[in-house]
């Protein structure tokens, strides 16, 4: 049985391939999904940790069964995803002994999902998970460790926003702009569908793990064809939202911030994208105070203008659309808006892409299963032509400066696998050099990075506009720095080694070193790490 999993900031979403029709469908977990009639079956991506130490867990609905997650404590676990991979500033908890990691609480989370799915009948052959294109290294490296110990044999990643528009089916040879804005992540991806494009000899999609049996059996079909043309993500989302209202009700009613605050303003937030107003009522059992907590449409814009909100989704759009004219695509070419994502049902939001896209062109009929079922196609019939996201590179010493920085070798946007190799030549800085060290890292936006930290009980992101390259060091450690070992000794003065850097087709970062003055080759087609 075929899986994909969209794991979300706030909601989780399951589908699977039915064989007899052909077609994806999502599942429904007893006990984990929320059971409703209006949505598909949602995971909510919450944790409430019973037991550090024997690994004791609930996930999804029931905590919610339970009231576990109105209370401050802090073994609930809301919104970790944004943790994981990333440099927490703050409070991390320590139950029974043990120091608890947003890495961690994933695993528990992803653990649980496919420990109910694998009795299943026909079990879990094929897995795919899908990522927030603006993820970083450590994010996905984090989710193939936890890959290699799941009880599935072939594990792939996608990009969301190319799922999504595998999930809406649109017609072929069609320009798509996928808007996924979920709980924690805005990601603008514009993508191209065409049947044109045979598909290549090797397994389709980003491959984390592969068993004995080949997925390349319909290498010689016709295949459908995802090309990524432009793409965009920033860490914002509904759970920023959340906060933002909570923090207006804190101010203007002295309301507590606490989990049961949160959730309440998460309902007036959804309320307000099918009504003009919402409200719901808060008692501080503490105190015996009772809040009505009342909420419209135009005070929600207000509040999201306040924080800049609109601001940052136009930054994103600009970098999109300057992203596509370099593949000569207008604004204009653009043919059909696929919306994914709860934050996208905010009206406001709505209004917003209204201002760049005709509304004839806006869809938004699957906003919560496109992701999960558009990825199953890469396991069906769909290869995926991607390039990179960041731009990669090596430290090197600013003498002007007098600090590291960073010479970039691989661009972003640069298309993968490369055909071409680019080459570096270096020589020895010292007399008598015994080896040369490299440090190769993921730059990201030179435009500023975002934190991760936490206020009170709450995981927060904010915008560090501080124009200073982030980077995420890929070989920063014992034994890994070390690319040539000199013999005999080096000096300074002239060329010693030459290093060519290369993405094969399965995003893996590749060096060969070459010896100038033996003419020996030190390294060759060595891995450095995955790329995103």
């Amino acid at each position: 049985m075929a899986i994909a999993i969209d794991f979300g900031t706030s909601n989780t979403v399951i589908a699977r391939w039915n064989p007899v029709t052909q077609q994806p469908e999502t599942l429904n977990l007893p006990g984990l999904s929320i059971q409703q009639s209006l949505n598909p079956p949602l995971i909510p991506s919450l944790v409430y940790v019973e037991d550090a130490t024997l690994g004791k867990v609930l996930v999804g609905q029931q905590v919610r069964d339970r009231g576990l997650d109105l209370k401050n404590d802090p073994r609930l676990f809301r919104t970790f995803k944004r943790g994981i991979g990333t440099d927490i500033q703050g409070f991390l908890p320590e139950l029974d002994g043990k120091t608890i990691t947003f890495e961690q609480v994933g695993q528990w989370f992803l653990d649980r999902i496919i420990a109910e799915l694998v009795p299943m009948q026909g079990g879990v052959e094929s897995l795919v998970l899908t990522v927030p294109v603006d993820s970083f290294e450590a994010y996905r490296y984090w989710l193939g460790k936890v890959c290699q110990a799941l009880p599935v044999e072939q594990v792939r990643i996608l990009d969301e926003p190319t799922a999504a528009a595998l999930g809406y089916g649109m017609v072929d040879r069609e320009i798509l702009l996928v808007v996924d804005f979920g709980g924690g992540t805005l990601d603008l991806s514009l993508v191209r569908l065409d049947r044109s494009m045979q598909s290549a000899s090797y397994p389709l999609g980003f491959l984390l793990k592969f068993g004995n049996k080949s997925l390349a059996e319909s290498s010689k079909q016709k295949v459908k064809t995802a090309r990524v043309l432009a793409k965009v993500g920033q860490n914002l989302g509904g759970s920023d939202i959340d906060n933002w209202i909570v923090d207006y009700f804190a101010q203007t009613q002295n309301l507590t911030v606490s989990p049961l605050t949160i959730r309440l303003a998460e309902k007036i937030k959804i309320e307000l994208s099918t009504q003009t107003q919402a409200s719901e009522v808060y008692f501080n059992d503490e105190t015996f105070e009772s809040y009505e907590l009342q909420l419209d449409r135009d005070t929600l814009t207000n509040i999201l203008k306040e924080h800049l909100f609109f601001e940052r989704l136009d930054e994103s759009m600009t970098q999109l659309l300057q992203q596509a004219r370099r593949q000569g695509v207008e604004i204009a070419d653009v043919n059909a808006v696929l919306l994914v994502g709860g934050t996208v049902q905010i009206p406001a939001v709505r209004a917003w892409i209204e201002q760049y896209f005709e509304p004839d062109k806006i869809r938004a009929r699957r906003p919560f299963e496109a992701i999960a079922q558009g990825a199953l196609q890469i396991v069906q019939d769909v290869e995926i032509k991607d390039f990179l996201y960041h731009s990669y590179g090596i430290r090197y010493w600013d003498r002007r400066k007098e600090r590291h920085s960073w010479h970039p070798i691989i661009k972003e946007g640069q298309p993968y696998p490369m055909t071409q190799p680019v080459e570096l030549v270096l020589g020895a800085s010292l007399e008598n050099q015994p080896s040369i060290e490299l440090i190769i890292g993921e730059l990201g936006k030179d435009t500023g990075s975002t934190e991760v930290y936490f206020d009170g009980d709450r995981l927060i992101t904010r915008r560090l506009d501080s124009g200073v390259t982030t980077v995420k060091p890929l070989n920063d450690k014992d034994g890994a720095r070390t690319i040539a070992q000199l013999t005999p000794p080096g000096f300074p003065g002239s060329d010693r080694i030459k290093i060519q850097f290369l993405v094969d087709e399965h995003r893996f970062l590749r060096i060969t070193v070459e010896d100038l003055l033996t003419n020996e080759i030190l390294l060759e087609n060595q891995l450095v790490a995955q790329l995103s």
